[in-house]
């Protein structure tokens, strides 16, 4: 089986906090809208929602043993899970097509918040993702991303995000001039 994975997941090292993991394809989904959203009361911040919409974003389908699932799962507390239709995958390269691909929705989040800001440790690690990827597909995640006006904190020197991983200290001032687009 496969998850879409459209935030902390493009990062491999993020990945791993989690669980076995195959290797990630790069990919476009259409049908959905990705944003900043606030999710009950287990999130001390506003991570990436993404929910059933006219938008296109892109992400990495990444492969994972069903005994996995359940992790994901766990990791995504507060989400609802559920199956792509494959005719909306942009892939760059193929996968297995007879195995779903399963996204992690998140309907109606509310706006984040001064309580509940965006983590700037938490779009360093889905940037450093991204930029593993290319500059390019890094530029295309901040367009197709919503509500980047909203609260930010800047936690790099006292990180409260606690799947920061893979974010190299070069990675900040090009991750800071991907932001300056839309902040």
């Amino acid at each position: 089986m496969y998850i879409f994975g459209y935030g902390s997941l493009i990062n491999q090292a993020s990945r791993q906090r989690t669980g076995q993991t195959g290797k990630a394809v790069a990919a476009v989904v259409a049908g959905f809208d990705r944003s900043w959203g606030k999710i009950d009361g287990s999130y001390q911040m506003s991570p990436l929602v993404v929910q059933p919409g006219n938008g296109r974003c892109n992400g990495v389908v990444v492969e994972i043993p069903q005994s996995e699932l359940v992790e994901f799962d766990r990791r995504y507390r507060g989400y609802r899970r559920i199956e792509i239709d494959s005719s909306s995958l942009e892939l760059s390269e193929s996968i297995d097509g007879d195995k779903p691909v399963w996204i992690y929705i998140k309907e109606n989040a509310d706006n984040p918040c001064q309580d509940k800001p965006i983590l700037q440790t938490y779009v360093d690690t889905v940037l450093a993702g991204c930029l593993s990827i290319s500059v390019e597909f890094a530029e295309s995640f901040v367009e197709q991303t919503a509500g980047w006006h909203h609260p930010l904190e800047d936690d790099r020197h006292l990180p409260r995000y606690g799947n920061l991983a893979g974010v190299m200290p070069g990675h900040h001032d090009h991750i800071d001039q991907l932001l300056s687009r839309v902040r």
